[in-house]
């Protein structure tokens, strides 16, 4: 067996660090989890694990064993400069991410998606789209399931389509995509990369070990470093791309080919990642004609401009996924007619003044809610009337009193959810609840 007799250890006891544990101990391998947390929640998914006789290390006896590995797999969760991480990379240790090793253990080719925004519609988009031509596929990674758990599975595919992270990609080794599609870059995870320039060379990785046989599908508007692989460009902010969108239809070079309004994504940032996917389509072979009605039917994952109601000839739009500035822009964006805006949430430290003009270009007032309510309602407040709120019912209402018909309500927060809600889809469904209630009145 592939792994017989070496020592593995996991780091990471949650979802990708189970499915890679699995995985090793599946090619003979001896694993060990470890997690530096013994929190209840850790201490619960531990339990069958042990059952199942896996070793588990926990808390401190993960950060002091002094067990030797001959190799080491961070979960995508684990930051390599923690401490749990920094021990063995410093020992000299080979330590690979779980989509990297899950790639070592992959027979098919991979279609593989990466952007700060947008990856888990295109993922979708390219997954039906296969599948609805004929072509075998299941969708993952950083999307669904766990890479190394579809390797586990091994179900029978033509390729696998993965949406991948920076996380995932910054201890890539040979991972290598037949198509890589790079949608967009924005700052985000600071938290977690030094500074903006390491998260965009992580991301950027996506490309580093393909061959002019390969192809990669890149947003027109952004630069790259050198590739090898075959360009295809895509852009609806630009007509020079290949894939390019004029008056609402998307075109590849000359030929005219979708109508986005016949679809139920809304926005110019859905159009960019309409034409990811189609051009991935294309690049495995499928025809343009085919790929119409499958478009026409498909409907955007929840809370990412989501189409909610239309009241009064009021659209409502439930884009709580936009947790950052970038999101928020893109969705702003994306609307030609008059917008009202709802924003705001937990205190992230960001920078909002560089999007007073787009504000001011795009809506007609704002309404804010959460920790940055205040601070939005200053920044913007002399650009646009901008006001705050108590809650999110409270912006709802006040919204839905000043629009007029033809107008969209737009929740876009341009943050995270944790000062009010338990996440973006929680807030996202509050959201939709109380458009709902608006409907029966």
């Amino acid at each position: 067996m592939k792994y017989s007799g070496q020592s593995i250890a996991v780091l990471g006891c949650a979802t990708s660090g189970i499915a890679a544990a699995r995985l090793a101990r599946h090619h003979g391998a001896q694993v060990t989890l470890l997690d530096s947390s013994d929190s209840e929640a850790v201490q619960l998914r531990a339990k069958p694990l042990r059952d199942q006789g896996f070793s588990v290390l926990l808390g401190n006896a993960a950060l002091t064993t002094r067990r030797k590995f001959d190799l080491v797999i961070l979960s995508p969760g684990i930051d390599p400069a923690w401490p749990l991480a920094r021990r063995y990379l410093e020992r000299g240790i080979r330590c690979i991410g779980e989509l990297e090793f899950a790639w070592e253990n992959c027979r098919k080719p991979v279609i593989a998606i990466t952007g700060t925004n947008g990856k888990t519609t295109t993922t979708e988009l390219i997954e039906r789209l296969l599948l609805a031509a004929g072509i075998k596929t299941i969708a993952g990674a950083n999307y669904g399931v766990a890479f190394s758990e579809l390797i586990l599975e091994g179900a029978p595919v033509d390729v696998y389509t993965l949406e991948v992270s920076s996380f995932q990609l910054e201890l890539i080794e040979t991972f290598h995509p037949k198509i890589a599609v790079w949608l967009n870059f924005a700052p985000d995870h600071l938290d977690r990369h030094p500074n903006l320039e390491a998260y965009r060379k992580a991301k950027q990785r996506i490309f580093e070990n393909q061959t002019p046989d390969d192809i990669a599908i890149i947003n027109g508007a952004e630069s790259y470093p050198e590739m090898a692989a075959q360009k295809v460009t895509f852009s609806a902010f630009m007509i020079d791309t290949e894939y390019h969108l004029r008056v609402g239809k998307i075109w590849h070079q000359n030929e005219r080919l979708f109508d986005m309004a016949k679809t139920n994504l809304r926005g110019l940032h859905n159009a960019e990642n309409v034409m990811a996917a189609v051009a991935a389509a294309r690049a495995m072979g499928i025809g343009y004609e085919t790929m119409e009605k499958t478009l026409a039917t498909y409907r955007p994952p929840k809370h990412r401009c989501e189409y909610v109601a239309t009241i009064g000839g009021r659209e409502f739009i439930n884009d709580s996924k936009a947790t950052n500035l970038h999101a928020m822009e893109s969705a702003l964006r994306g609307f030609e007619q008059p917008v009202i805006l709802i924003a705001g949430g937990k205190q992230k430290g960001l920078d909002y003044a560089p999007l007073t003009p787009l504000v001011k270009a795009k809506t007609r007032c704002v309404y804010t809610i959460g920790e940055i309510k205040d601070l939005l309602t200053r920044t913007w407040g002399d650009a646009v009337p901008t006001q705050s709120c108590e809650s999110l019912e409270d912006a709802v209402q006040r919204s839905f009193q000043v629009a007029e018909p033809g107008e969209t309500i737009l929740f876009s927060p341009g943050t995270s959810s944790f000062d009010m809600f338990q996440g973006y889809d929680h807030r996202g469904q509050v959201f939709c609840d109380i458009v709902h209630q608006l409907e029966e009145l």
